[in-house]
């Protein structure tokens, strides 16, 4: 679970709800037609942008927003350097009885214990790395689609509150009703889009530069251990992945 997610998404929408108590009655801030024009019109302008299978998967892929599990680079790192030296002491077959939990690392382990050119190894990892960042920039997209498009439906709530109060001017009692549509919809808008769909969007993307990093780090791994390079020298190699600070750590702690 990230925590970061979630107690920025309930603390975000708890402020926004103690300044409606705090002014009067919090009533006055739910309106059923606004929230038809912004939410099912903005749901259904983004259904529009993707297929039915696309845009009912974005539930799924905002999970991850708040539910993700990766590697730690330092702990790839550390078994990177465990597998060279198992291929220097007992060639890449070696590998094969390795327990590796990570299945990138283990498709790219398996490329090498197949005895694969470097050349063939290094086009199918990045192969597959470039069809991970596609399908994480689509997850994303959907979201920056109704980032984008929540506003939108906002004003369009608010131009249509404001012609039915102009068109009831002279009734009084449908002044405010119309008026409150004009009003919550733009509210509407602004809180689907800057606290839900563009947080989740941006979090998506962190999560795709955190995998990436993993994978790129995975295959320049691999393709050390393939080149027969030592250990040590991998290790070295490979700590240019990690922040400076935990560079020097992980020296120290050596």
């Amino acid at each position: 679970m990230d925590l970061a997610t979630l107690l920025g998404l309930i603390g975000a929408f708890g402020f926004i709800v103690m300044a409606m108590v705090s002014g009067g009655d919090p009533g006055v801030f739910i309106n059923i037609p606004s929230l038809m024009i912004v939410i099912g019109g903005s749901l259904f302008v983004v259904m529009m942008k993707f297929n039915m299978r696309q845009f009912f998967g974005a539930v799924k892929i905002a999970a991850k927003a708040f539910m993700f599990k990766i590697d730690k680079p330092e702990a790839l790192i550390e078994q990177s350097v465990e597998m060279a030296d198992s291929a220097r002491k007992g060639g890449f077959l070696a590998l094969e009885e390795a327990e590796i939990n990570n299945s990138f690392m283990r498709k790219a382990v398996d490329l090498l214990v197949d005895g694969h050119d470097a050349s063939v190894v290094r086009q199918a990892l990045a192969k597959d790395i470039g069809l991970t960042i596609e399908r994480h920039q689509f997850g994303a997209s959907i979201f920056r689609a109704l980032a984008d498009v929540a506003p939108a439906m906002g004003m369009i709530g608010t131009l249509i509150g404001l012609v039915a109060m102009l068109n009831n001017m002279d009734d009084p009692k449908a002044i405010g009703p119309a008026m409150a549509v004009a009003l919550l919809t733009t509210l509407y808008g602004a809180i689907v889009a800057n606290l839900i769909a563009a947080p989740i969007a941006d979090k998506l993307e962190l999560r795709m530069s955190e995998e990436m990093l993993n994978r790129r780090l995975i295959m320049d791994a691999v393709l050390a251990i393939q080149d027969g390079q030592n250990p040590r020298v991998i290790e070295g190699f490979l700590k240019n992945y990690l922040n400076e600070n935990k560079r020097q750590i992980s020296t120290t702690e050596e």
